[in-house]
């Protein structure tokens, strides 16, 4: 979280589903929940993710300028509520709109197939439309729209990009994953011994 806020803020401050009971499987036991439950949240540090993606990304991050958004296009109207004449007879309202092409040729690929979930997409026109009206400048309003879709871009970059991992968290990682697995072989072997043992009372 504070990463998308310092990112947005260096941006905008440059830039002014049950399954069938025969699909049903058994559930692991509570320590291998346990383990998995570790295992997931340690190799969510980009273990599973592609480094090649992950070092594009971040340096892209590294030398992003806000003056690399797309300009977009901005059509102005009267705004609405409270506010007296000038909100009445001004048209100061801003209604911007980023084509997701122009977007996507300026983010790394790794961020690509979020923008179009991104509540402001407009499948119409395949583009960001972003709306201001809290100033009385139309250049303020247009402005607040492009700090918006850095901020949009900014948390796309945080959800998709961990930080870099220290070389103690992939060592507590690698430890993590193998006490999952030894968990998981000894359960596997005592599940094996007592189905065994029950087959030898049978004779």
């Amino acid at each position: 979280m504070q990463r998308t806020i310092a990112f947005a803020s260096r941006v905008a401050y440059q830039y002014g589903r049950l399954a069938p009971a025969s699909t049903l499987i058994a559930l692991p036991t509570a320590a291998s929940r346990i383990g998995s439950v570790r295992s997931k949240r340690y190799s969510a540090f980009e273990a599973d993710l592609d480094q090649d993606a992950l070092t594009a990304a971040r340096k892209w991050h590294a030398s992003f300028n806000a003056s690399q958004l797309p300009s977009g296009s901005t059509t102005y109207a009267r705004s609405s509520g409270p506010g007296g004449q000038h909100v009445n007879k001004t048209e100061t309202k801003a209604i911007s709109v980023f084509p997701v092409k122009d977007i996507l040729a300026v983010i790394p690929p790794i961020l690509h197939p979020s923008i179009r979930m991104s509540p402001y997409y407009t499948a119409g026109s395949d583009s960001l439309t972003f709306q201001a009206q809290t100033h009385r400048s139309r250049t303020a309003n247009a402005d607040e729209n492009r700090q918006k879709l850095a901020a949009v871009i900014a948390e796309l970059y945080d959800e998709k990009v961990p930080a870099e991992t220290g070389s103690d968290k992939h060592a507590k990682y690698k430890e993590v994953t193998k006490r999952f697995h030894d968990s998981r072989l000894k359960d596997k072997k005592f599940k094996s011994s007592k189905k065994q043992s029950r087959r030898g009372g049978d004779m």
